[in-house]
């Protein structure tokens, strides 16, 4: 008779074993998926921005940032004052509220009536976050004639909220948070001192007439910036070389009778042109420092790109045999960009990157008409920046005939089913390789025939992780992938020759399911396995296509309008944004795309295609991490790894959402 295994309590799987997580828990667990952890500026900085949007929306003046000597830092204004009255639903001080509770926060309220028309902050996430690792954090707010102290560790209240009324000579309103960041969640607990000045100069620059003070009590230094001039003196004092036009400045609005945008939705700019040195370029949301640049800055590049092109054609400046490219205009381009988006959809919690396809439309619409008008009342001026961006495409044109006539005859033939680009510069072409013949018609008839290439695969790719090198082209798939892109295989420490690589980026484009996950993962195999020289070099990368199409009534003097969303989160927030917007969820039509081929021509475009509106992710590798990566890589791809491969799902399964 077949005895029992014992059981071993430390393997074991069941309804025990599921931990949910409360509160700033999942803070504390995974801080990386809430803010920076090479320092805390990023924690210190959500505090600052919730005393910046107080200025933006009209209620503060003087905002104050001092380094202690004890390491600490506080930041103080003299806003509203964050309320401390009971929550009317949850029955605690709003203050401890919002320090407290993810997703909790003043700024979700776009409406009429609302706190804030204009935010950075949108998650609700921000202060909790910087309260959560924190060692220590005190909010202090005045407001409606009395003072409110709270105190908190590690994100749990130590000191209950103690309210008295206001002394004489203390100020009627404002808020004051010192924190103490806890040094254990970060690489260094020092604040990096360049960072932290352009951040609260570009604050000050982004408001004019608000004062902007930076006190360091260990130093005793004392800075202070006020600017009346805004974006073109802060350009100007910027730029290091002369520019070769005036500096081009202007803003746009969009007032009550605008149909596609909110009233007070739209930009102010200031762009330089220069024949050398580096572009200085610095983009912002609702005050938010955009680093990784988005939407809003392919608008600017857009009405930059049509203005120009307008002026060219208008006078007949074009030479024969050139075409004009929008990176010929944008490359000598320096600018400070401010825009103002009514609800900002960016990319991860601490908002480097906005997402929102509509900014580039918004943008766009301001920027073009503008520089159109300036450029035809000042035609010198707009002769010397012509002539800028021709030169600009007649060196990238001869760049890319030189790279065509070193491959010389004995090319392999390029693949049958490969439609190629008419382009010939290898750093603005892109090849698409698209999951089945239907997906491929559809990009092919969307694609910009000017640099866009289409390889449409059939099937699932190979696997091969471990198939020799020598044995790679037996594959159909492989072979093509490997002639069309003009490289051929090899290991990672190989020097292969990338003078034929054809394309500046290989781009993998697969249905947004679990299918098209398994031939993304397939081609990254290969890809990391047979030619990670071209992940080291930049050119491969991963294009994300929406789920969800979402089709909007007519609103009031809003027309019908069709969102994209590329997964459930972001069709959450399309579907509360036109209830926001006055239209219920369940007269919005919402369409689920089973793969690429359902997309007609246009909507592939607009989603996947258009560098203005796609979302296409570099494919990087950091040298310390080489070794961890193809080690699992080893673990989900080899053959003879079932065990480890199981063992990784038991540890991480529950942190996979499952689209079944």
């Amino acid at each position: 008779m077949a005895t029992k295994p014992a059981s071993n309590p430390a393997n074991e799987y069941s309804e025990g074993s599921i931990r949910v997580l409360k509160g700033l828990e999942p803070v504390k667990q995974r801080p990386g998926m809430y803010t920076r952890t090479d320092n805390p500026l990023h924690i210190l900085q959500e505090v600052l921005d919730n005393a910046a949007d107080e200025a933006l929306a009209g209620f503060g003046k003087k905002i104050k940032v001092t380094l202690h000597i004890d390491g600490s830092v506080s930041i103080e204004d003299d806003g509203r004052g964050i309320p401390f009255g009971l929550h009317p639903e949850e029955g605690a001080p709003v203050v401890e509220l919002v320090f407290t509770r993810l997703h909790a926060g003043g700024k979700f309220d776009k409406g009429k009536g609302g706190a804030y028309s204009f935010s950075g902050g949108l998650h609700g996430v921000g202060v909790s976050v910087t309260n959560a690792l924190s060692k220590r954090l005190e909010v202090t707010t005045h407001r409606e004639g009395q003072v409110a102290k709270l105190t908190f560790s590690g994100g749990d209240v130590i000191e209950p909220l103690v309210a008295r009324p206001l002394q004489s000579g203390e100020r009627k309103q404002g808020t004051t948070v010192q924190v103490w960041p806890d040094a254990s969640y970060f690489e260094s607990s020092a604040l990096p001192m360049g960072e932290l000045t352009h951040l609260l100069r570009s604050k000050a620059v982004l408001m004019p007439g608000v004062s902007v003070t930076l006190v360091n009590e260990k130093t005793k230094d004392t800075q202070n910036w006020q600017y009346k001039g805004g974006l073109r003196d802060y350009l100007a004092q910027t730029l290091n070389t002369d520019p070769v036009i005036p500096l081009f400045e202007g803003e746009g609005f969009a007032d009550a009778s605008n149909e596609s945008f909110a009233e007070g939705e739209g930009a102010s700019w200031c762009v330089g042109f220069t024949e050398e040195g580096s572009p200085v370029r610095e983009s912002y949301v609702n005050l938010i420092p955009t680093t990784a640049g988005g939407t809003h800055e392919s608008g600017l590049r857009d009405g930059l790109f049509q203005a120009v092109k307008s002026f060219i054609e208008f006078h007949s400046l074009l030479p024969k045999g050139v075409k004009l490219m929008p990176e010929d205009v944008f490359a000598r381009a320096s600018y400070v960009l401010s825009a103002k988006v009514l609800d900002p959809q960016f990319q991860g919690q601490i908002k480097e990157r906005l997402n929102s396809r509509d900014a580039v439309r918004l943008v766009s619409s301001f920027v073009r008409p503008s520089l159109e008008l300036w450029l035809n009342e000042n035609v010198d001026f707009g002769k010397k920046l012509a002539e800028l961006a021709i030169k600009a495409a007649q060196t990238r044109q001869r760049a890319g005939q030189k790279v065509e006539k070193r491959k010389g005859s004995g090319v392999a033939v390029l693949p049958g089913k490969l439609t190629d680009c008419e382009s010939r510069d290898i750093a603005y072409n892109e090849v698409f390789l698209v999951e089945g013949d239907s997906a491929g018609g559809s990009a092919k008839m969307g694609r910009d025939k000017e640099n866009q290439a289409i390889l449409p695969l059939r099937g699932k790719v190979l696997n091969t992780w471990e198939v020799e090198r020598d044995r790679l082209f037996a594959n159909t798939e492989v072979h093509d992938i490997s002639v069309a892109i003009g490289v051929d295989p090899h290991s990672p420490t190989d020097t292969p020759d990338l003078s034929g690589l054809r394309y500046g980026k290989v781009c993998i484009l697969s249905d947004a399911d679990v299918d098209g996950s398994h031939i993304q993962v397939l081609l990254l195999t290969l890809f990391f396995r047979h030619f990670p020289k071209l992940i080291e070099a930049g050119h491969i990368y991963v294009s994300r296509p929406p789920l969800f199409r979402v089709d909007v009534p007519a609103r009031g003097k809003k027309p019908a309008g069709k969102f994209y969303a590329l997964d459930a989160g972001e069709l959450e927030s399309i579907l509360d944004k036109c209830a926001k917007d006055g239209v219920p969820r369940e007269k919005c039509q919402i369409s689920r795309f089973k793969g690429l081929g359902e997309m007609n021509a246009e909507q592939l475009w607009e989603t996947t295609l258009n560098p203005d509106t796609r979302r296409l992710l570099p494919v990087r590798v950091a040298d310390l991490e080489f070794a961890n990566t193809e080690g699992l890589m080893t673990k989900l791809m080899g053959k003879g790894e079932a065990a480890a491969r199981r063992e990784l799902m038991e540890i991480h399964g529950d942190e996979v959402e499952i689209d079944i």
